[in-house]
C-alpha cells in the first residue's frame, strides 16, 4: 500500500494535505481498496461550515455506501467537480485526480492531532 509521507491521515481513513490553511482531503489507498469500484461520490456540503468529525459527504461503491467524515473543522470552498463523471479517479488516484475537497481551516492547530504516515500504516496494515 502506498501512503505518502507528505500527507496526514486518519483513523477513519481520508488523507489531508496541508497548503497554509487549505486543506485538500480525500480517502486513502487502504480506505478504496476496501470499498472496491466506487461507482458515485457525493459532496452537498461546498459552501458549508463544519466541524471535525462531521460527515461532509459519501461514497458509493458496488456493494455499500460509506460516509466521508470531516478531519478538520472549517469551511468547505471547494469539491473535486471531476468526480461527478468519473468517480473511478478514487480506485485509479486516491491522492491526485481523486481528492475529494478542499477546506479554509478554522483551527489550524487541529492537524496536529493527525497521523503519519508510518501511524496510518501501522493502522492501515
Amino acid at each position: 500500500m502506498n501512503f505518502p509521507t507528505n500527507l496526514k491521515y486518519t483513523e477513519d481513513h481520508e488523507w489531508v494535505s496541508i497548503d497554509g490553511d487549505i486543506a485538500t482531503i480525500g480517502i486513502t489507498e487502504f480506505a478504496q481498496s476496501e470499498l472496491g469500484d466506487i461507482v458515485f461520490v457525493e459532496i452537498e456540503t461546498v459552501g458549508q461550515t463544519l466541524n471535525a468529525h462531521e460527515i461532509f459527504g459519501t461514497v458509493e461503491a458496488v456493494k455499500t455506501v460509506s460516509d466521508l467524515f470531516l478531519p478538520l473543522s472549517g469551511d468547505i470552498i471547494e469539491k473535486n467537480e471531476g468526480l461527478d463523471n468519473n468517480p473511478e479517479h478514487v480506485n485509479e488516484d486516491p491522492y491526485g485526480k481523486g481528492w475529494m475537497i478542499k477546506m479554509k481551516m478554522s483551527n489550524p492547530s487541529e492537524a496536529d492531532a493527525l497521523l503519519s504516515a508510518a501511524a496510518y500504516s501501522a493502522i492501515a496494515g
